[in-house]
């Protein structure tokens, strides 16, 4: 399968799921330990970090949607076909003990638990990218985490970036997950930025 899902986005950060040599998730957590050590390092800079919580994330996949963002990538009809049909039409039970349900007939998302889901939803949300310098957007598989680095009290490229996120989930059926999505504030300056009123927000 091949395809330009590495496009010339240089905030988007995508570390896949997909079995690769030195390729983990501790690559993402370093890469953002790199962004905001660096960043910090210069004078009248403080960061403001964004955990992104989607509330059941692989169970709001549209395939259709999904079929339309795999041809953007060149992934071949065959393979664009055969994942629509995967995800559709299908019928699942629960099971507790000696107690079953009645099956559901189900059309959106991806089965939890399988192993083509995390990659599925890497491909769905390809598409979310940063578009300022100072805001990297890093992503493995559900987990997203935005990071504003903000130099002389300039926030307007990280919140725009915030408001450009909420709007993308709206547009790919992704629900925000309010209660889990949370902001740390790293800010080392003497005269740190005021929190809002009514912050849930973490200074550190």
């Amino acid at each position: 399968m091949r395809g330009n899902a590495e496009g010339s986005e240089c905030n988007r950060i995508l570390f896949t799921v997909i079995p690769r040599a030195n390729r983990s998730v501790d690559d993402a957590v370093n890469m953002a330990v790199y962004f905001i050590l660096q960043h910090l390092d210069s004078a009248g800079s403080y960061i403001r970090i964004l955990f992104v919580d989607f509330s059941f994330a692989f169970n709001t996949i549209i395939p259709a949607l999904l079929r339309d963002k795999l041809f953007q990538l060149n992934v071949p009809d065959s393979m664009c076909s055969w994942i629509t049909d995967f995800l559709t039409d299908r019928w699942q039970f629960v099971r507790l003990r000696m107690h079953v349900s009645d099956f559901w007939h189900i059309s959106t998302g991806s089965p939890q638990g399988c192993v083509l889901s995390p990659l599925l939803f890497s491909l769905y949300t390809n598409s979310c990218t940063s578009g300022h310098q100072s805001v990297k957007l890093l992503k493995f598989a559900d987990d997203t985490t935005l990071i504003g680095l903000i130099s002389d009290g300039d926030k307007p490229a990280y919140r725009s970036e915030m408001d450009r996120l909420v709007s993308w989930c709206t547009m790919n059926n992704l629900d925000l997950n309010c209660l889990k999505t949370v902001e740390w504030i790293v800010d080392f300056r003497n005269d740190p930025a005021p929190l809002p009123p009514s912050s849930s927000v973490t200074p550190w």
